[in-house]
């Protein structure tokens, strides 16, 4: 299992467990659906843990599947969910909240700008 070397805010705040990589990964992704193996590889997870947990994510209604392509089931986050909306606002809270307040610092005075 490859290891990844940036760790998301989102991971930062709450721990890196397998499901939340989960979940990070899916956030992060929420655009497009995959199947499982997809889902194991690239949140860094074996497929055994992520089979071991996925059904409860949905029939909690956090991931819906979207389609079967060949023996393969796809599934994606369900944007619907107002759980997974929270995730979501959440998730961009701790990626642009940090990079808003670096950039309300206050700037020079105009007079030391026209210098």
């Amino acid at each position: 299992m490859k290891r990844k070397i940036f760790m998301s805010p989102f991971l930062k705040a709450f721990g890196d467990t397998p499901k939340l990589r989960v979940l990070d990964f899916l956030i992060d992704n929420d655009l497009f659906d995959y199947n499982l193996t997809e889902i194991a590889r690239e949140s860094n997870v074996s497929y055994n843990s992520l089979i071991s947990f996925f059904d409860e994510f949905i029939k909690s209604g956090i991931v819906i599947r979207t389609r079967k392509q060949g023996k393969s089931e796809l599934y994606k986050l369900n944007t619907d969910n107002l759980f997974v909306r929270h995730l979501i606002r959440l998730d961009v809270e701790l990626t642009v909240g940090p990079l808003l307040k670096k950039s309300e610092t206050k700037l020079p005075n105009k007079e030391i700008l026209a210098v």
